[in-house]
């Protein structure tokens, strides 16, 4: 039986379940790649084929904008020194250059195609879904989400760690506020395998999938439009209530990454992110026995070697 977990049981028993479920599935030691950093500019790092070409392509682009203002920006200022009032007192009558005309018909068409031809094999290599070898079903609610491992036959609900739903009633009575730093959720969240940086960023229960396997993960809504996005593995894709959209990527990096929606939702919409842990195979191996047994109740026949 799958624990998919409802709005009224969220109300009721949420708050405890997590915490308990985080304590189980934990996984530590995996480096941080995935997140924004404070100051900085520019990408995430790219772990998989498709972020390395979405950020080559914006490279491509960015030199050939860059090229084209500094172009016009030069001619700009030509024409402004070479044709000014005091340069030129007597203006000129012409009223068209066809040279000129056909010249900024055609070179603008040939700059579309050039980027047209980098461009559509990168969007091309997004929307042609592979063989999965592992299918995540990733549902956005107002305002967490849930992921549901379509072929292993159990799911589960993740909130932002800091969030209502994941305080304890001693966490409030020593000053917890629900999205709120302290050092009450400081603690909450090293706790939990994270640092303080990472608050709004971390969750009580990360995907987890194994490196260098293909993951397709199918994204729809149960309320408003969501968005599952995480950056490092260049992927986005809206979450529409009453459609099944696809997206697919293949970690090459042992890492925790974090995404957020990236699709305004509602009041909380800045609360609900997305925390993804690419592991090796074995500790997906063991990962997944403890996930089934924890949200399905099938007893694993894993057996972990021990030292």
């Amino acid at each position: 039986m799958k624990k998919l977990l409802t709005p009224l049981a969220a109300l009721t028993g949420i708050a405890a379940m997590p915490a308990f479920a985080q304590e189980n599935l934990r996984i530590d030691g995996l480096e941080s790649i995935g997140k924004p950093v404070p100051g900085e500019t520019g990408f995430q790092p790219a772990v998989t084929e498709l972020a390395v070409s979405l950020q080559s392509l914006d490279w491509l682009i960015l030199i050939i904008i860059t090229a084209i203002t500094l172009f016009v920006t030069a001619l700009i200022g030509w024409v402004i020194i070479r044709y000014n009032k005091k340069r030129n007192p007597t203006a000129a009558t012409f009223t068209h250059n066809t040279p000129v005309e056909i010249a900024w018909t055609i070179v603008p068409i040939i700059i579309l195609v050039f980027i047209g031809a980098f461009s559509l094999p990168v969007l091309f290599r997004q929307q042609e879904i592979p063989q999965a070898d592992i299918t995540i079903k990733a549902i956005g609610n107002q305002w967490y989400w849930t992921h549901e491992y379509v072929d292993e036959g159990f799911a589960f609900d993740s909130y932002m760690i800091g969030a209502p739903a994941t305080l304890t009633a001693e966490e409030e009575d020593a000053g917890a506020v629900a999205h709120v730093m302290s050092d009450v959720m400081a603690k909450k969240l090293e706790d939990a395998g994270y640092s303080r940086d990472e608050f709004l960023l971390a969750t009580d229960t990360a995907v987890v999938i194994p490196v260098n396997k293909t993951i397709v993960v199918q994204v729809t809504g149960s309320d408003v439009i969501h968005a599952w996005t995480i950056p490092s593995f260049g992927v986005k894709q809206d979450a529409v209530p009453g459609r099944l959209a696809e997206l697919w990527f293949k970690a090459e990096r042992e890492g925790t990454y974090f995404g957020q929606c990236s699709e305004l939702c509602g009041q909380a919409h800045a609360y609900m992110p997305i925390t993804v842990k690419v592991v090796s195979e074995e500790a997906y191996a063991e990962w997944l026995g403890k996930a089934k047994e924890e949200y399905a109740g099938i007893k694993s026949d894993v057996q972990v070697a021990s030292n």
